[in-house]
C-alpha cells in the first residue's frame, strides 16, 4: 500500500481528494492537514510515502512548505493547486524544488481530474527523491571551442530539475543544443527563460525555422507539436503539429531520430530522467549512425524508465550521474580537447 498524506486548506477539497485516493486498492490515505504547520507534524507521525500539496494555504503556502521538505526530509510531493494550471511560474518553481507533478485542483463533478490524481501518486510514490544540492556550480574550466557536433537531450518526469543542473554547467559558447521534455504547451516558453536566465547560453523555446548555431540551447515547444532538425549547409528547429509518438508531443524519439538522420556521427544525444520508453529508440539510432550517447544513471534519476529503457536496448554508450552530463558534454563538444 502506498501511504498518502493530505494537505490543503480547503476541508472539502481533502474529503474529495480522499475519497479519490481511496478507491484505488494500491493507496491509502493515512492522513489530512490543512495547513503546512499541521502536515508538518503529521509527516512526523504517520510517515507518508507520498504528500498531496496545495499551493495556497494559511500560515505557510506550498512552495515554501515544499522548499522545507526537500531540504530537510525529501520525499516524493504531487502539487495539487488551482495555480498550477495558470500559474505556470509557481508549477516551474516547484518542480524545479523537487515536486514529482503539478496538476490542476479537479472541480467536484471533475471525475477524470480525481482520477488522474491517483495515477500521479501512484508514480511518485515509485520516484526516488534526493536533496536538493545547494553548492554552487563549478566554474568551466580550460578553454572551450565547439566543434561540429549537435546535442540533442530528451527528459520528462524529473527533468525540470535535471535539466536546470545541467543546462547551467555549459559554457556560453556550447555546441547547438536541442531538448525535448515533456511537458504542456503552457509551460514550455517560462521554462525556456527560466533556463535561459540560469546559464551562460541562450536558451529559447524553439520556433520553426530557427537556425542552429554555438551558443543557442532550443526547447521544443509543448502540446501537439514535434521538434526535429533538417538542413544541410545550414541545420534548422523543424516544428510541426504531430499526433503523440512514443505516448508523447512533443516526443523524444522523433527529435533523436531526425538528429541521427541529419547528424549522424555528429551528433551526441543525451537521455535524462523520465519514465517509460520514449527516447530509447531514438537514441539507438544516433548510436547506430555513430554518434555518441549518454544516459543519466539509475542513482540520479527521480524515474530510471527511459534511461533504463534506453541503455537495455544498447543505445547508452555511458551511464553517468547528473553531475557530471555537463562536464561529459562539454568535453565531446569541445574542440579544443581534440588536439
Amino acid at each position: 500500500m502506498i501511504r498518502v498524506l493530505v494537505v490543503d486548506d480547503s476541508a472539502v477539497m481533502r474529503k474529495l481528494i480522499t475519497a479519490a485516493l481511496s478507491v484505488d486498492p494500491e493507496l491509502e490515505v493515512v492522513g489530512e492537514a490543512g495547513d503546512p504547520l499541521l502536515a508538518r507534524d503529521a509527516i512526523k507521525a504517520l510517515n507518508p510515502d507520498v504528500i498531496t500539496l496545495d499551493v495556497e494555504m494559511p500560515n505557510m503556502n506550498g512552495i515554501d512548505f515544499l522548499e522545507r521538505i526537500m531540504r530537510l526530509r525529501p520525499m516524493p510531493v504531487v502539487m495539487i493547486s488551482t495555480l498550477t494550471a495558470r500559474g505556470t511560474e509557481v508549477s516551474l518553481a516547484a518542480l524545479e524544488l523537487g515536486a514529482v507533478d503539478c496538476i490542476e485542483k479537479p472541480r467536484g463533478s471533475d471525475a477524470e481530474g480525481f482520477r488522474m490524481i491517483a495515477e500521479k501518486v501512484k508514480m511518485a510514490a515509485r520516484a526516488r527523491v534526493r536533496p536538493r544540492d545547494s553548492r554552487p556550480v563549478p566554474a568551466c574550466a580550460g578553454a572551450f571551442a565547439p566543434n561540429d557536433r549537435i546535442v540533442a537531450i530528451g527528459s520528462s518526469t524529473g527533468g525540470v530539475e535535471a535539466l536546470l543542473t545541467l543546462i547551467e554547467r555549459l559554457p556560453a559558447d556550447c555546441a547547438p543544443t536541442v531538448i525535448t521534455q515533456h511537458m504542456p504547451a503552457t509551460f514550455t516558453r517560462s521554462f525556456a527563460e527560466r533556463l535561459n536566465r540560469t546559464c551562460a547560453a541562450t536558451v529559447t523555446e524553439a520556433r520553426d525555422g530557427d537556425p542552429l548555431v554555438p551558443g543557442r540551447v532550443y526547447v521544443a515547444p509543448g502540446g501537439e507539436r514535434h521538434l526535429e532538425i533538417e538542413g544541410k549547409a545550414q541545420l534548422r528547429c523543424k516544428v510541426t503539429q504531430g499526433d503523440p509518438v512514443s505516448g508523447h508531443s512533443p516526443s523524444v524519439d522523433v527529435l533523436f531520430a531526425s538528429v541521427a538522420r541529419t547528424v549522424k556521427a555528429r551528433s551526441l544525444g543525451v537521455i535524462l530522467t523520465g519514465m517509460g520508453r520514449d527516447g530509447a529508440l531514438g537514441l539507438k539510432a544516433i548510436r547506430d549512425a555513430g554518434g555518441h550517447t549518454l544516459g543519466q544513471d539509475e542513482a540520479t534519476c527521480v524515474v530510471y524508465g527511459m534511461p533504463r529503457a534506453a541503455f537495455e536496448i544498447g543505445a547508452v554508450e555511458r551511464q553517468l550521474p547528473l553531475e557530471k552530463l555537463g562536464p561529459a558534454i562539454r568535453n565531446l563538444t569541445n574542440k579544443e580537447t581534440e588536439r
